[in-house]
């Protein structure tokens, strides 16, 4: 016999009614966050970045691709991860199917992590991936968009992600079990494994020069995380626990 609250079909719809009232003003105001978010000054990005792609040497123009639009998913894979992040991974999965769309509205989607490009390509043959995926080893577009940390960074403390600083080293305290069990799915320690974070960065080239336009972090990557909307409209939600990091890499679940 089930716990949770039952009713009539009439009970429900009253409720649903109730609750479409919320959802249309939350719809209403991501509208006008969508608005802020395109109103935000541009920065002109100066600074000459060379990448690593499966075209060969890049810059940060060639990535657009012959667009005028650039969005970059701040993939978590180190020089020293042996496989990409679980947590990554899981939101990549939705690349694939997006990307052509995104192409035909004038918009490039890439990936860029620290990992030298072998190990990129490496990945994305074992998870299925055709999405571009570009190499940023070597130069500073990682650290300058503040998704990755240097060891003095971790040992003196003062990293700034999700546009806050943090004043403590990352050795003062353990570090929580979900995120040490993150660190040897992907062949490495936790210091090593939080040098790089998740994060997407928007860009704009206009008149031959790169803007900068826009960048999230942590929670802020959750929209874009596809199997996290799907649960939050099953009838459990996200049924997690406090430890819990449930999913794993797509070729890693018992067949079912």
């Amino acid at each position: 016999m089930t716990t949770h609250i039952t009713g009539t079909r009439e009970e429900w719809l009253a409720a649903r009614l109730q609750l479409l009232e919320a959802e249309k003003e939350l719809t209403r105001h991501s509208d006008e966050l969508a608005r802020r978010r395109q109103e935000l000054p541009w920065v002109r990005v100066d600074k000459e970045y060379r990448f690593e792609t499966d075209e060969g040497r890049a810059s940060l123009t060639d990535l657009f691709r012959g667009r005028s639009q650039l969005l970059v998913y701040h993939f978590m894979f180190g020089p020293d991860y042996t496989a990409g992040c679980p947590s990554c991974s899981s939101i990549a999965d939705g690349f694939n199917g997006i990307v052509v769309h995104l192409a035909n509205h004038d918009v490039t989607l890439s990936a860029v992590s620290r990992a030298p490009l072998a190990k990129l390509q490496a990945y994305k043959r074992r998870m299925g991936w055709t999405f571009p995926w570009a190499s940023s080893v070597g130069n500073d577009f990682n650290f300058d968009f503040n998704v990755s940390f240097s060891e003095e960074q971790q040992r003196e403390g003062g990293l700034e992600y999700n546009y806050e600083r943090s004043g403590h080293a990352m050795d003062v305290t353990p570090a929580p079990e979900p995120v040490v069990r993150l660190a040897a799915t992907c062949g490495t320690d936790v210091p090593t494994y939080t040098r790089d974070r998740p994060g997407m960065s928007a860009f704009v080239l206009e008149d031959g020069f790169v803007y900068h336009t826009y960048s999230t972090y942590a929670r802020g990557v959750d929209g874009l995380w596809g199997m996290y909307q799907w649960l939050d409209r099953a009838p459990n939600g996200r049924n997690e626990t406090e430890s819990g990091i449930w999913w794993r890499r797509h070729d890693e679940y018992d067949k079912r």
